[in-house]
């Protein structure tokens, strides 16, 4: 199973998400993440997807992607010459005794501590998936109480951007 990472530009419109979705799914890929939100151009969205491929090639589904109409532009995105982050918030239990060990760990990994109580610490962390797998086997042996991850986010190197050559209102 190989796994890849599509960066798309869409149109800003109800339903499109569904319809994109419904797509990989239709062709048997499992989506590994997914994530949504604005860009810098208005009206319009870019869409993170994390797709596992078996024996299907992805040209397939990017065929089909285009074939959508408010899909602009679909880029692969090669992890060596990419940005990729996901964000993860992470609820541990302590107490005075483990308290400064988990301090210790969130300082390891450059995490930050967003909120505070006596029996429990929420940490926050922005970084790539091995370091995000590396900071919670550090802390499972604490007790994580809850735990939130975001799909992928992913950007290219370098001075190119995925709206290039697209006309701004």
């Amino acid at each position: 199973m190989s796994t890849h990472v599509l960066s798309l530009l869409v149109e800003d419109k109800p339903g499109l998400l569904t319809r994109v979705a419904g797509l990989f799914a239709r062709r048997g890929f499992n989506i590994g993440s997914l994530a949504v939100g604005p860009c810098e151009v208005a009206g319009m969205s870019r869409i993170t997807a994390v797709v596992d491929v078996e024996d299907l090639p992805l040209e397939q589904v990017t065929k089909q992607l285009n074939k959508l109409v408010n899909v602009i532009k679909i880029v692969e995105l090669e992890p060596t010459a990419s940005v990729l982050h996901e964000h993860v918030l992470v609820k541990v239990k302590v107490d005075a005794a483990t308290r400064p060990q988990v301090l210790e760990i969130v300082e390891l990994f450059r995490a930050a501590v967003v909120d505070v109580t006596q029996e429990a610490l929420v940490i926050e962390l922005v970084a790539g998936a091995q370091r995000t797998a590396g900071l919670l086997k550090m802390l499972e042996p604490y007790g994580i109480r809850e735990l939130a991850q975001s799909g992928l986010l992913a950007m290219g190197r370098g001075p190119r951007s995925i709206t290039e050559r697209i006309p701004r209102p």
